[in-house]
């Protein structure tokens, strides 16, 4: 059985089970919460947080320093890399104002266990000049995650510009990768459970009212994806890439049911480019540089998802979010997306990292995670549908489209 269908399973059961005690057997619910639901569910949200920093820390430094490449950098560069950062933090803010528009954690829902005390938020000035760590040891230590990706890319800055005498310790990087990769895949094989005990924990202890509150955030990412997809995408593909949305879409959605069923912008690489390449008049030049850089740190979906989840959350819990707090959520989702890795499930852990950047209880997380991954498939979608389209209007600007596919354009 797939790993989705393992984690829908873990979901359905935890639904069935929460209402049958809160609905049937009240009297059982507690006892059985206390020593199944809530050690199993706190295991699996400790997993998570056990990866946060190091995977940001890591993966920020080799996105940094394969980004600041003298060789790769440039027009096609700067052109990818603006469009990638203006189009998330675009996607953050439209996240932002739909959940405070639509307010889906609006309510009596209350989180069971989540103790923390808000904090007053500094000014945004402050914010903005606290974002460099005078102590970046400390800074791992107190979890200020700004600080930690500032540092990150100024380390990835620094292996890029030194080249070949720091080779040992840029491998040394990407093999931290690689084994952080493996343990995001071995703690999702743990997802089916922990999402059976924190759905049906949250459900057994607020009913119905959990389905609805769930249901509502899930409408509300969905709306933004879609919204984000025609409205952004569509607009910059018709001013700036000269095509028209429908056309892209059609040349372009074998890599997207791909996407869509990997819930892997990874996966759907090499699909992805080759649909550009010979769908969307793309050059293998520009097509090999946009899109798998577009899988490392363009993530408009995540970023969505975090937005929403933040509001959501916050809504929930009691907190009306400062402006200063949202701008930290913009700033820290915008800077995370660098450093999102392509796989299925990461998307929660940089969500974990919103969160703390603004005092929010990591647990939480329990009330996304039961409709996390039916979002991640619809996120990944425009994840690296925004890749394409980068792709298409760097093309585009530098030499034109091969709208023939013959692939002969040079970047």
């Amino acid at each position: 059985m797939s790993q989705t269908k393992k984690i829908l399973m873990g979901l359905g059961l935890g639904v069935i089970v929460g209402l049958i005690l809160n609905l049937v057997l009240p009297g059982v619910f507690d006892p059985v919460s206390k020593f199944v639901f809530v050690p199993i569910g706190k295991i699996f949200v400790n997993l998570i947080k056990m990866l946060v920093i190091p995977i940001v820390i890591v993966s920020l430094i080799l996105g940094t320093a394969g980004i600041s490449d003298p060789k790769k950098l440039g027009r096609i560069g700067g052109k990818t890399i603006s469009f990638f950062l203006i189009t998330t933090a675009i996607a953050i803010i439209i996240a932002l104002g739909m959940g405070i528009l639509f307010q889906p954690g609006a309510g009596d829902f209350q989180l069971d266990g989540a103790e923390f005390e808000a904090k007053e938020a500094p000014p945004v000035i402050d914010t903005l000049i606290n974002i460099i760590p005078t102590n970046p040891f400390n800074a791992m230590v107190q979890e200020s995650m700004l600080q930690i990706i500032v540092f990150s890319i100024f380390i990835g800055f620094g292996l890029s510009r030194l080249g070949e005498k720091v080779n040992g310790l840029l491998r040394l990087v990407e093999q931290s990768n690689d084994v952080l990769m493996y343990l995001v895949n071995v703690i999702m094989k743990f997802a089916p459970y922990g999402a059976f005990a924190l759905i049906a924990n949250a459900i057994g202890g607020q009913g119905i009212d959990a389905v609805m509150a769930m249901g509502k955030y899930m409408l509300v990412v969905l709306f933004v994806l879609l919204l984000h997809l025609v409205i952004v995408y569509g607009s910059a593909l018709s001013l700036l890439g000269k095509m028209n949305l429908l056309k892209f879409l059609k040349g372009f959605s074998p890599a997207m049911i791909v996407a869509f069923s990997t819930s892997s912008s990874n996966a759907a690489l090499p699909v992805s480019m080759r649909a550009a390449q010979d769908n969307l008049g793309v050059s293998k030049t520009v097509s090999g540089f946009v899109q798998p850089l577009g899988a490392t740190i363009n993530m408009d979906g995540t970023a969505i998802m975090q937005g929403v989840a933040t509001i959501f959350i916050a809504q929930i819990v009691g907190v009306d979010l400062t402006f200063s707090q949202l701008i930290t959520v913009i700033l820290t989702a915008t800077l995370a997306s660098i450093g999102t890795a392509g796989v299925p499930g990461v998307g929660l852990i940089m969500l974990s990292m919103v969160l703390t950047s603004v005092g929010l209880p990591v647990e939480a997380i329990a009330l996304v995670l039961g409709v996390d991954r039916l979002i991640d498939m619809c996120r990944t979608t425009v994840n690296i549908t925004g890749d394409a389209v980068c792709a298409v209007i760097v093309q585009r600007s530098e030499d034109g489209l091969d709208v023939n596919g013959t692939n002969s354009i040079k970047a």
